[in-house]
């Protein structure tokens, strides 16, 4: 059995045999449903957080949401954490967030107060069968993300759940039901209300997607592209999304690519380095936006172009990259992409070697640090790269430093 549902089951059997009840609940119960191995798990239960802990001890469990009745319980060398939430009822969210306030209770009202019906869903893994409170299994069949009870209500608790009916629908490849579609484009601007690092994430989700052009389009529909993305390109960015999938292996898709495609020709270098620092990426990614789209129609003369001038956009880790978003775009060539990859499939010491002539080598010559210093080293290197000079002492005849 695999380690990460071997350990789950264990903490479901603990739970049961100290008299409690306990279940697999939520995302890992839909993908089992459909088919795809879970990445992780969670468990509900009516165990109190308290006695959580007892039963797994302390060294074992880290109570980073008590206060919500969650127990993150450890597991063994390699395999993740798991949470452990006691069965509850929300109160009122007051700010579009998080309830003020939870009241303990049982499986079905748990159910109740989740966002959609596919992610209500509980399992039982000792009896290997599925508890459903609230039609989860009919929309599993159906293909469609539904909001539990009142969508406009489930929508108010949590404005982010806008958010995540568009990356369940886009990815799953599921539709919006017609209610739970009209409260999101109801409350569209109301998702400023969420913090900047979760409209991220659940962007970055979306954009690494191979449906990432799913996701797009269905943020455009819901009318929540402009709150969150402003500088996108809805058109065209689904476009080059759905041409870099059918390129991409799964998971290939960095979010700097995502982010850069659906920007491209309508966003400059800066202001895609801004949006994925607004989005609170990190500092490579958002660097990386800016650099694929500043250089993506470089590549443009990359066949009539010398090797030194167009090694410097392939050999770095963003090389692919660029390749992929250039060949998305519909002005691409087919000879450039051709001639590109074939680059970048090189041996990494041909598409990369070791410079002929470093630093060193001009003060060892008598240069002394300066303005000329690094000048001296690109004429090095393009000669290196160029083939007109094989060995450091070629190369620095070639400057007048032999």
């Amino acid at each position: 059995m695999d380690p990460q549902r071997s350990f789950a089951v264990d903490v479901v059997r603990r739970l049961r045999k100290a008299g409690h009840e306990a279940l697999w609940a939520g995302g890992c119960v839909r993908d089992a449903l459909l088919g795809k191995t879970p990445k992780d798990y969670d468990v509900a239960t009516d165990a109190q957080p308290d006695r959580v802990r007892a039963l797994f001890g302390k060294r074992q469990t880290v109570p980073v949401g008590a206060a919500f009745g969650v127990m993150t319980v450890l597991g063994p060398r390699g395999v993740s954490p798991i949470e452990v939430a006691t069965f509850r009822t929300d109160g009122s969210y007051s700010d579009g967030r998080r309830p003020d306030a939870v009241r303990f209770s049982n499986a079905e009202e748990d159910a109740s107060r989740r966002d959609f019906t596919i992610n209500g869903l509980f399992y039982d893994p000792l009896d290997n069968r599925v508890i459903d409170y609230v039609g989860g299994q009919a929309d599993l069949e159906l293909r469609i993300v539904r909001a539990i009870g009142n969508a406009e209500e489930r929508i108010a608790e949590d404005r982010l759940r806008m958010l995540r009916a568009v990356r369940f629908a886009a990815t799953l490849g599921f539709a919006l039901d017609e209610a739970t579609l009209a409260a999101v484009r109801k409350s569209a601007d109301q998702i400023s209300v969420v913090s900047a690092e979760r409209i991220g994430a659940e962007l970055k989700r979306m954009l690494t997607n191979p449906r990432a052009a799913d996701a797009l389009r269905l943020l455009a529909t819901t009318e929540l592209l402009p709150e969150v993305l402003p500088e996108a390109d809805p058109s065209a960015g689904s476009e080059r999304l759905a041409r870099i999938a059918q390129r991409a292996s799964p998971d290939e898709t960095s979010a700097s690519l995502g982010l850069a495609a659906v920007l491209l020709g309508k966003a400059s270098p800066g202001a895609g380095t801004a949006a994925a620092r607004r989005l609170k990426w990190t500092a490579k990614e958002a660097e990386a936006t800016g650099w694929l789209l500043e250089n993506t129609d470089r590549l443009a003369p990359a066949c009539a172009a010398a090797w030194s001038a167009l090694q410097p956009l392939l050999a770095g880790p963003k090389g692919p990259d660029l390749v992929r978003l250039y060949a998305a775009t519909d002005r691409a060539l087919v000879d450039v992409i051709e001639h590109c990859q074939e680059r970048l499939a090189w041996p990494a010491d041909r598409l990369d070697p070791v410079p002929l002539v470093v630093g060193a080598d001009l003060i060892a010559a008598g240069l002394k640090p300066g303005p000329r210093f690094s000048e001296y080293l690109r004429e090095a290197r393009a000669a290196q790269l160029d083939g007109v000079a094989a060995t450091k002492q070629a190369a620095l005849a070639l400057l007048g430093l032999d």
